[in-house]
């Protein structure tokens, strides 16, 4: 399975894997591909480069449990990121009007977790 977790490209360049999460929080907050939407507002007001953290579940050596919030269940790390768990990087996108672009990369991910809908 694979999920999302968004991090400021300075932080992932100093090799930050969601550190500043899990000392704040106590996890890392990450996303279902499918539910990364209701996530991407929360960055638009930032003025610095974010990035997308493709994880590899099945790679991770941290525990991942879906825990809710409000009315949607989120996948947590509770502990750190592996680098070999992080499977691909990709670049937060935005329109003119600050809302998410959904990365076309993202779609290969979908289907190899047998959600893919078109």
């Amino acid at each position: 399975m694979y999920i999302l977790h968004s991090e400021l490209k300075e932080d992932f360049e100093n090799n930050s894997y969601g550190e500043k999460s899990l000392e704040r929080y106590g996890y890392i907050h990450c996303s279902d591909i499918d539910t990364y939407y209701l996530v991407a507002p929360n960055f638009k007001n930032e003025n610095k480069e974010r990035i997308i953290l493709v994880i590899d579940t099945e790679k991770l050596k941290s525990e991942v449990k879906y825990e809710m919030a409000e009315t949607v269940e989120f996948p947590h790390i509770y502990g750190l990121i592996n680098s070999d768990a992080i499977v691909e990087v990709l670049p937060h996108l935005w329109s003119d009007n600050k809302e998410w672009i959904p990365n076309e990369e993202l779609k290969k991910y979908r289907m190899l977790d047998g959600v893919y809908n078109g």
